[in-house]
């Protein structure tokens, strides 16, 4: 992922400062330009449009998420927990902006804004590949592509009920992440030719004092 300068990011934060007083919608650039006191060209040296500054808000969570990602708990969690730990804490950098960020998606849907529209979905697909690397997946040639649309498929469905859901601690979403995680496991383990490879078992211990762990198959 690209470094982004102090800069870069402080336009982005005032960005969402100024959008959380009022809606994403109603801010202007040239408003973001006067309240960190700098020039319109002093943003367009960091971003092309008002919509780049969407994209970079998006880079922090996936940097949230790798961060995450890297903590060694973390690399020794089953894969359905790690994709759970994962795409949670790509949620939970958005968070206390939730509302802004739902602006920003919507603001994106609406018809007839193709420039804005196609590279959203590149963006999605970008994050998806984040995630299988954050998650550990392994998977190659065709399983590959079906494990992406299924973790595609997943990863938006929370993602737009996350964006309305008002339970502490996102507590349904995280239900409801579970449940499509754990769908997606019992259907991965049945479809023909498509069953993943067994994870590495992780001992403290030498074999002969203690039975081996569980194997968990990886979902996607």
């Amino acid at each position: 992922m690209t470094q982004r300068p102090d800069l870069a990011w402080r336009i982005v934060d005032t960005a969402v400062a100024l959008a959380e007083q009022r809606s994403w919608e109603a801010i202007r650039l040239h408003e973001v330009a006067a309240a960190l006191g700098i020039t319109l060209d002093d943003i367009r040296q960091h971003f092309r449009e008002k919509e780049d500054l969407v994209g970079a808000w998006f880079d922090r969570a996936d940097a949230a998420m790798l961060r995450e990602a890297a903590a060694p708990e973390v690399a020794r969690l089953p894969t359905r927990a790690r994709l759970h730990r994962v795409i949670m804490t790509w949620l939970e950098a958005l968070q206390p902006q939730r509302r802004v960020t739902r602006e920003m998606i919507l603001g994106q849907c609406e018809f007839g804004h193709l420039h804005v529209q196609i590279p959203a979905i590149l963006r999605i697909s970008r994050t998806v590949q984040w995630m299988r690397e954050a998650a550990g997946l392994r998977d190659a040639g065709i399983r590959r592509a079906l494990a992406e649309t299924v973790l595609t498929s997943l990863y938006v469905t929370t993602f737009i009920y996350w964006l309305r859901d008002d339970s502490a601690h996102s507590a349904r979403t995280r239900d409801l992440l579970d449940s499509l995680l754990e769908k997606a496991e019992f259907l991965a383990g049945r479809v023909p030719g498509f069953a993943p490879p067994a994870e590495p078992r992780i001992q403290s211990t030498p074999a002969s004092s203690v039975p081996p762990p569980p194997i968990h198959k990886p979902i996607l």
